[in-house]
């Protein structure tokens, strides 16, 4: 009998040890963590004679395939199991194997910065258009466990860890958000991890990308046939905008001479103009799919968004305050400044090693101060005195639970009436706190916090 390694009891290996023991396959998990609920997770498995040996993450004797989540190929185990000449697939390359006949076709997205949000609406218009639909993958139910179950077609969102790992993927229509530096110390260089973004495309039957993203462009550039989204008025063979309109300019009866009306923009929502953009790539991928336009249009007005995602706090004393924790890298932080004309910037985290001088300098004109936190803030405020000299800045040192009331007390003392406070870090939140949800929630605390004390309430 064969064995698979399943490397780790995350939620998409526990998934995938899982499902292969049911099909009868020996499945051994490697674990380093053993803690309560590691040794839960065990025993549920065992019951399946799934074997969960914890401690050093060395490779068993007469492995025949390594299925991880999303481990980087300097890892170990992963590296063990390549000189070994031992199969290594992702959970995403063995759900697409292990699919049945006449499976659920994917439409499957991926991107740097928006990954979530499109799918999110791509799985409200398909659900709006009377599809059994799921989004899955990075987000939501994990592929593997999914693909058994008689869906209509699957919204898949994919990450640069998981296309990294699969080979064979080939989605009814792939799309490409954008491409900005992220991951690197995972992928080595800009150019990898552009290239493990790419492999979408690879047996894509459409292939939908980003026309406003240079890479995007340069990545879709070889598919012949590949639709383009743009907030700029579309070409045909595109999705775009017209004054008001999100219109369609690829699948509609006659593309070369007309277009079909899609949505108002006033149905995007929070709206800004990368969040326009999310809705784009959502649209294509419908479209692609065959949703008639009236879907995409109640798809996107049924869409509730995640939280931490542009989402509106309060109004205190004429200020709007905003929690975009979800930015956790500079090309998101930039999409959140470039929503609102007026900021009192909220930033810092652990920039794993991104750049922020573009980030900075772009945003300077409607930066009014910024509150700057965390353990790489120091870049962020070098930043600013090159490029935002007159602009005030707060560096608060402090590493205590309670760091966020202090950051809306001196970010309120900066705002004006009109002002938005934005908290949109452009750096991960693990140097502080559990995870964004949790800096973003110590956020929105602090500002109820702050309004109550400014306005009292009766």
């Amino acid at each position: 009998m064969t064995l698979t390694c399943v490397a780790g009891l995350g939620v998409s290996g526990t998934a995938a040890a899982r499902v292969l023991a049911e099909r009868g396959e020996r499945v051994v998990v490697l674990e380093a963590v053993e803690g309560e609920r590691q040794r839960l997770v065990a025993a549920e498995l065992a019951r399946l004679g799934v074997e969960v040996r914890f401690g050093p993450m060395e490779l068993p004797e007469r492995t025949t395939r390594l299925v991880t989540t999303g481990w980087a190929p300097h890892h170990p185990l992963i590296a063990a199991a390549l000189a070994a000449g031992v199969e290594v697939v992702g959970e995403v390359e063995l759900a697409w194997r292990l699919r049945p006949e006449q499976a659920a076709p994917w439409l499957a997205l991926t991107g740097t910065n928006g990954k979530t949000t499109a799918v999110r609406m791509l799985t409200s218009m398909l659900l709006a258009a009377g599809e059994k639909a799921l989004a899955v993958g990075n987000v939501g139910v994990p592929v593997v466990e999914a693909v058994a179950e008689p869906y209509d077609v699957l919204a898949v969102e994919l990450s640069s860890f998981q296309l990294h790992w699969s080979g064979s993927l080939a989605p009814k229509a792939a799309a490409l958000l954008n491409v900005a530096p992220d991951h690197l110390d995972w992928h080595g260089s800009l150019e990898d991890y552009a290239a493990a973004k790419a492999r979408i495309f690879e047996r894509a039957a459409t292939v939908v990308y980003n026309a406003d993203d240079p890479i995007a462009a340069v990545l879709a550039a070889p598919y012949r046939g590949a639709v383009g989204f743009t907030l700029r008025v579309p070409r045909a063979g595109q999705i775009g905008v017209v004054e008001d309109l999100i219109v369609d300019r690829a699948f509609c009866p006659d593309p070369v001479h007309a277009a079909e009306e899609l949505a108002n923009l006033a149905d995007v929502h929070p709206f800004a103009p990368h969040n326009v953009a999310n809705a784009l790539a959502a649209a294509a991928l419908a479209r692609a799919h065959g949703v008639p336009a009236d879907a995409v249009r109640q798809g996107l007005r049924d869409f509730v968004p995640d939280p931490h995602r542009m989402s509106f706090v309060e109004r205190v004393a004429e200020v709007d305050y905003v929690d975009d924790s979800k930015a956790t890298n500079p090309h998101a932080a930039a999409a959140a400044l470039a929503a609102y004309p007026s900021v009192v910037w909220v930033a810092g985290g652990q920039l794993k090693g991104a750049d922020v001088e573009d980030l900075v300098r772009t945003a300077a004109p409607r930066l009014r101060g910024a509150v700057l936190i965390g353990v790489d803030r120091a870049r962020i405020a070098e930043a600013m005195s090159r490029h935002a000299p007159n602009v005030p800045v707060v560096d608060i040192a402090d590493q205590d639970t309670g760091v966020m009331d202090r950051v809306v007390t001196e970010a309120a003392a900066l705002a004006s009436p009109g002002d938005t406070v934005l908290l949109a870090p452009a750096g991960a939140s693990l140097d502080m706190f559990a995870n964004y949800p949790a800096r973003g929630e110590a956020f929105a605390r602090a500002v109820h916090e702050h309004g109550l004390r400014r306005e009292p309430r009766t």
